[in-house]
């Protein structure tokens, strides 16, 4: 075991667990540090990592949120139980499209737009509308304050902005909350409800990546594999922790503006680099 790549492994698992929740693309991100810096490891195995460390982000907010979500909390009323159970209902129907939509192109995405530019693009794109939506909201009311106000058609609609997260550097979690606040969310229920999403997505698209991989390899991952696996889920959950304190205590005073600077000016910087590194090339 090399001290070498235990440090990537720890870059990955900080950058992983800053950028899952805050809607700033954690993929824009994770191709920005895969150029700079490489594992020593399979292709196979690369593409299941990458995917599979969003577990530990997944699990913070199931510890964070663990009371909120637990619909069989002995401290919850009856009504507050059967709220759970419909909130967890309505997730798993925002959850439907990406399911139809995202296994059959998983592969195809993988292949022609995961890159530096399609990357670049997004997030300038997505930069740009969020301070486009801020300047908007700037005066608004928001009809929907708390996550359980969120009905079943705004769930179902909230679904299908999150098919725009196929793309690579749009940031799942940043159209998921620009598509909430458009449907009258407020900024702290479009947040949550965008971790609660997460939680089934994220565990799909794990179970999908690891399937792929012993199937197409035939075998199952080495100790060694499993090692950095669970090293990097566990960095990724510690940060990720902080990061989701951080966003809704920061929206609390603040909207999402910062945010959209802050992609366009990453945007730039990657598209200023794949270029270069193309002219070079």
């Amino acid at each position: 075991m090399d001290i070498i790549e235990l440090l990537k492994i720890i870059v990955f698992g900080i950058v992983e667990g800053f950028t899952e929740w805050l809607p700033i693309s954690s993929t824009g991100h994770m191709i920005l540090v895969e150029e700079l810096i490489q594992l020593k490891v399979g292709e196979d195995f690369w593409n299941v990592f990458k995917v599979v460390i969003q577990l530990g982000a997944i699990l913070a907010v199931v510890v964070l949120y663990f009371h909120k979500l637990n619909p069989f909390d002995a401290q919850k009323t009856s009504r507050q139980r059967q709220e759970t159970l419909v909130l967890w209902i309505k997730i798993a129907v925002a959850c439907i499209p990406v399911v139809v939509v995202a296994m059959p192109l998983d592969d195809w995405m993988d292949e022609h737009l995961y890159n530096g530019f399609v990357v670049a693009a997004m997030l300038i794109l997505y930069g740009i509308l969020f301070i486009l939506v801020e300047n908007r909201n700037r005066y608004l009311q928001f009809p929907v304050q708390r996550v359980n106000q969120i009905d079943f058609r705004t769930a179902v609609f909230i679904g299908l902005f999150q098919l725009l997260a196929l793309v690579p550097g749009t940031s799942r979690s940043g159209v998921t909350i620009i598509g909430a606040m458009l449907l009258g969310c407020s900024r702290s229920a479009s947040a949550e409800f965008t971790f609660f999403l997460g939680i089934p997505v994220m565990f799909g698209a794990s179970l999908l990546k690891i399937v792929k991989f012993v199937t197409r390899t035939e075998g199952m991952f080495s100790p060694l594999e499993i090692f950095y696996l669970l090293f990097a889920m566990a960095i990724a959950f510690a940060v990720s922790v902080y990061s989701i304190k951080f966003l809704m205590g920061y929206i609390k005073r603040n909207n999402f503006k910062l945010f959209g600077y802050y992609r366009i000016v990453l945007g730039v910087v990657v598209l200023a680099y794949f270029s270069v590194t193309a002219l070079i090339g």
